[in-house]
């Protein structure tokens, strides 16, 4: 079977003393067309340096990873990123904090060559934004102006603009309360109805990651605890490391 994504042996070291990070560890994964996997671990466990490493914003220095088959290596940044789309937890990172919004939307365009008018780029721009449940009107506005919750919409169009095959959410609903929680997590369930598209979805909240991934890696500085189909972790999780970040739901007298 080709993956459309599969990590062997990923290992990061932080050379910084001062760094907190633990690094990662031999983390190994997998991921299939449609496939949505979920990364849980409390702060500092490894799964921001995993989605980095994916994304090209940290070098691989041991291990290997293949895209479809083929070497990360071997992808030209343009090629790449028009199949992968990292989204964080900061959204502002992904817009000049001197343009308007519209104007960055439009740049990807530009550089993916996505449309070819003018006219074209400002359907396709207007139709995703409704898509995502912001007023095209919006995208006048500067990175600042937005709400929290309006920015990591934007930031989600934005990556959606390139229909990628992958899209790596770190910690996206970590800095928004529950409503506006809710509502982007219905909308990544959209997305997910909609396409093909996989996802990487990294939280320190295994209820959250629960509602929405069909399969789980658990980690704990920098290593892998346990790893397999959501439900069958939940029912009969083997790492007490696990059952430690299921407790508070537990106690609550909730599944997570």
């Amino acid at each position: 079977m080709t993956y459309l994504l599969e990590c062997k042996d990923l290992t990061h070291h932080y050379k910084d003393p001062l760094h907190h990070q633990a690094g990662i560890f031999d983390v190994s994964l997998t991921l299939k067309k449609g496939q949505r996997l979920g990364l849980v671990g409390e702060s500092g466990s490894g799964k921001s340096t995993i989605a980095k490493i994916l994304s090209r914003l940290l070098d691989l220095q041991e291990g290997s990873i293949q895209f479809l088959g083929q070497s990360l290596a071997t992808y030209a940044d343009l090629e790449f990123y028009k199949r992968v789309q990292y989204i964080s937890q900061q959204p502002q990172e992904a817009f000049h904090p001197k343009r308007n919004l519209r104007a960055s939307l439009e740049e990807v365009c530009q550089n993916f060559k996505i449309c070819q008018t003018k006219k074209e780029m400002e359907e396709k721009i207007d139709q995703l934004l409704e898509r995502v449940g912001l007023h095209p009107e919006l995208a006048q506005q500067f990175p600042h102006q937005l709400s929290g919750g309006e920015c990591q919409r934007m930031a989600i169009a934005r990556a959606l603009l390139v229909q990628p095959d992958l899209l790596i959410c770190d910690e996206i609903t970590s800095a928004l309360d529950v409503t506006v929680q809710e509502g982007v997590m219905d909308l990544l369930q959209e997305i997910q109805n909609s396409s093909q598209t996989s996802f990487l979805f990294i939280s320190h909240d295994i209820a959250l990651v629960s509602q929405f991934c069909d399969e789980i890696m658990v980690l704990k500085d920098g290593k892998i605890q346990e790893k397999g189909v959501m439900s069958d972790v939940l029912r009969n999780p083997q790492s007490d490391y696990t059952k430690m970040l299921m407790k508070p739901y537990l106690e609550e007298g909730r599944e997570p």
